[in-house]
């Protein structure tokens, strides 16, 4: 079979949904092998992200013109059909013969038996796009937003009890498009305005995020790892809301600091470089090789300050660490709600009960956090989720079994945060307020002894 991008697609969603392997480290490693060039190449990205981020709403259409129901068709089937029906309805570059063809085409090869049920569905669907039909928001908002919007549809029942239906529209809606692309530069290296002017030497235009000091938005369609730039350790991939939420520690020159959980190494090179060559870096993760991207992130970006333990931690920490820490951070594994535009994969995934499970780790991690900290040192609690029990309820949780523990305001802690603060004094970002990914944060610090 002739390997172009339409092909690649297929192939590679075949292989998310049999092994649950990440989009992102499969596009990768499909445009590393060279196979596809020029715009193929940039369809092919458009086509996995594209269908992954739409697959509700594809199987909806699906389930509107199919004589046979979404989950009783054969997994090539399915797949064909959804990567036919995203670019005729959401790809509007491709002509509509191109769109059926294509995928009646690639039918031929992958799944023979079904082409033609596909070339019928995918027709039926072109000439009858004014049959389909969503529940009426009105009586059903959560079943509308989750098939209009293209998420399961606990998640946006979640998002409706937090935000109301027009704003949680909103969100869920921004949450099935592309996510921006932001940088950190690193402080160690360059400045930002500096880091911007080398940019556009090399072609890439950007905006300053509006909160973190040293974030920049990349307006312009590259791959940074190929720029001299990246290459050369002046900035690092990360999102504004991970940059404030390490930006909340507040670190000071010559700080002993944990960071837990600390894979792939943005947040714990972000605290290293603000901590200065006196500082220290404990980072910490129970996958040794995850740890080796903190590795050769801190020696991308020129910093010797990091050093890099296996450790899981959920199990009892003194015995294991120089303890106690000047400064915590605790970026817990989470379900990672507020991140589902940039791995949409993964909320196909994901289940009601993930946060309630997920919030007795957190718990259990913050807990043995909290015994490596110095008093009078800061914790830092952190999320990617917009959950509720993985967020608030964690902190509340905590501080009920830690008398020692108080919270820091945010906006008191770093005033550029005000605008993000909850009536709690938490660090709350939402995409469709903020234009960075959700994330939680809480500041605490450990009371002096009497």
């Amino acid at each position: 079979m002739t390997h172009n991008p339409r092909y690649a697609a297929f192939t590679t969603l075949l292989r998310i949904e049999k092994e649950r392997s990440y989009a992102d480290i499969l596009i990768d490693r499909e445009l590393r092998e060279g196979r596809l060039a020029g715009p193929d190449r940039g369809l092919y990205t458009e086509l996995v992200y594209g269908t992954l981020r739409r697959r509700g709403t594809l199987d909806h259409i699906i389930a509107t013109f199919s004589t046979t129901p979404p989950s009783r068709l054969e997994r090539s089937v399915i797949l064909l059909l959804r990567l036919g029906l995203y670019q005729l309805f959401y790809l509007d570059r491709v002509p509509v013969s191109a769109a059926v063809n294509e995928t009646v085409n690639l039918a031929k090869q992958a799944a023979p038996r079904g082409a033609g049920f596909i070339n019928a569905v995918l027709r039926a669907a072109e000439r009858g796009r004014e049959k389909i039909t969503y529940p009426d928001p009105g009586e059903h908002p959560a079943e509308y937003l989750a098939l209009r919007h293209s998420h399961p549809r606990w998640i946006v029942t979640d998002w409706i009890g937090q935000l109301g239906f027009d704003e949680a529209e909103e969100l869920a809606s921004l949450m099935s498009t592309p996510p921006s692309m932001t940088i950190r530069t690193n402080r160690v290296k360059s400045s930002p305005d500096d880091l911007r002017q080398r940019l556009a030497i090399e072609g890439v235009s950007t905006i300053p995020c509006r909160h973190s000091p040293d974030g920049l938005v990349i307006t312009s369609a590259i791959s940074l790892g190929s720029l001299p730039s990246f290459r050369e350790g002046l900035f690092v991939v990360q999102d504004e809301a991970s940059q404030l939420a390490a930006l909340l520690l507040t670190p000071e020159g010559g700080d002993t600091i944990l960071d837990l959980c600390a894979a792939p190494g943005g947040k714990a090179t972000y605290l290293a470089a603000m901590a200065g060559p006196g500082g220290r870096v404990i980072a910490c993760d129970r996958s040794p090789r995850k740890l080796e991207q903190v590795k050769e992130a801190a020696s991308r970006l020129g910093i010797a300050t990091i050093t890099t333990i296996p450790m899981d931690a959920t199990k009892p920490l003194q015995e294991l660490l120089p303890t106690p820490f000047d400064r915590i951070l605790v970026d817990a594994p989470c379900s990672g709600l507020g991140v589902i535009h940039r791995n949409p994969e993964g909320k196909w995934w994901k289940e009601p009960t993930d946060p309630a499970r997920l919030a007795v780790t957190q718990l259990n991690i913050l807990a043995n956090a909290a015994r490596c900290l110095k008093p009078g040192g800061v914790l830092v609690y952190s999320t990617c989720s917009t959950s509720l029990e993985e967020n608030e309820g964690v902190v509340e949780n905590f501080l009920n079994d830690h008398p020692d523990f108080v919270i820091e305001p945010v906006s008191v802690a770093l005033p550029i945060l005000a605008d993000m603060e909850s009536g709690s004094g938490f660090f709350r970002s939402w995409p469709h307020r903020h234009a960075m990914d959700g994330f939680f944060a809480a500041r605490m610090r450990k009371r002096e002894r009497n």
